[in-house]
């Protein structure tokens, strides 16, 4: 195992690090694995788990040399995702039946929340796989034309796909997250959803909409889930988040009224949480039992950076 539970801030965030050099679609022609040599690399994707090397041990990686890949046949799916440390790196996909054909304990298959949560492979990889599983679940929901409804084909090396019938080209999409700490005096804003495992309590967050600032994404959501209106926002740090392909948006925002309501087809409880029980739920020891995302998600870096002082103050709206 890569990780260390000693790992905080930033550098714990999962997904945010990458060694990939990209391919892009303006890149020019890109090359097929079949031509690329034993250097190139293959992550394999089989359903949604990511196959690994775990010999030795403290080497976990999902960068597959192109024999082992072999044995899983070929990838229904083939991209060029570009260059890491020189070497051309692909993605692919397979069925979720040949991660059997990877057995322990030279291999294992996690799906990407426990690769992050165990520290399985390179922080710098987290962020390389991250992109693959992203660009190939895009794929696998794209090959037609949302246009006139013709076959799409990959092209760009698996960034773009075209419709040979009308010509439009299609890029692979991300979908902007706002997370955000809405702080008020010495408390901040949680929430937690029907989903949450017991007695977690995280950042309020939602999808930002066309046409819309991340600043009133974060006004809009905190007032739609909780009635607390917001004012200033002030943007903190970022996260990839592949599922499928997100990108959370960590904000810091000052909450201007104190009466919560909640919504509750979104959340089963938010409430007004004092830095000091926020310390206490970071540190696993609150009374009640309560907790806050591990370290690995960006609600629990903005939580501990503004227990620490360190968040931006929001300027002006």
């Amino acid at each position: 195992m890569t990780g260390s539970p000693d790992i905080t801030g930033r550098d714990a965030l999962a997904y945010a690090a990458s060694r990939l050099v990209r391919h892009s679609a303006e890149s020019g022609p890109a090359p097929s694995l079949a031509g690329a040599g034993p250097d190139a690399r293959l992550v394999l994707m089989a359903g949604e788990v990511v196959i690994l090397r775990t010999a030795p041990a403290e080497a976990g990686t999902a960068l597959l040399g192109p024999d082992e890949a072999k044995r899983a046949g070929e990838p229904a799916v083939e991209i060029f995702l570009g260059r890491a440390e020189g070497r051309p790196v692909f993605a692919g996909t397979v069925s979720e039946e040949a991660a059997s054909l990877f057995p322990a304990p030279d291999y294992r298959a996690l799906d990407l929340r426990a690769l992050a949560a165990e520290g399985a492979v390179a922080r710098e990889e987290q962020g390389l796989i991250a992109t693959a599983k992203s660009l190939l679940a895009w794929h696998a929901r794209h090959g037609f034309c949302a246009n006139c409804g013709s076959p799409t084909a990959i092209t760009a090396g698996g960034f773009r796909r075209e419709c040979a019938s009308c010509g439009l080209h299609h890029f692979p999409r991300t979908d902007p997250v706002a997370i955000m700490l809405v702080r008020r005096g010495d408390a901040c804003l949680l929430g937690r959803g029907p989903h949450f495992k017991p007695g977690m309590y995280s950042c309020l967050a939602g999808f930002i909409e066309p046409g819309e600032t991340v600043e009133d994404a974060v006004r809009r959501e905190t007032c739609e889930e909780t009635g607390v209106a917001v004012g200033a926002v002030a943007y903190h740090a970022s996260q990839p988040w592949p599922f499928p392909a997100s990108l959370m948006i960590g904000c810091v925002a000052e909450g201007l009224t104190d009466a919560v309501r909640i919504d509750p087809d979104e959340l089963e409880d938010a409430r007004w949480f004092t830095r000091s029980e926020v310390m206490r739920m970071i540190a696993g020891n609150h009374p009640e039992g309560l907790t806050v995302p591990p370290a690995t998600a960006i609600a629990h870096l903005l939580l501990r950076d503004w227990v620490d002082g360190v968040v931006a103050s929001a300027p002006c709206p």
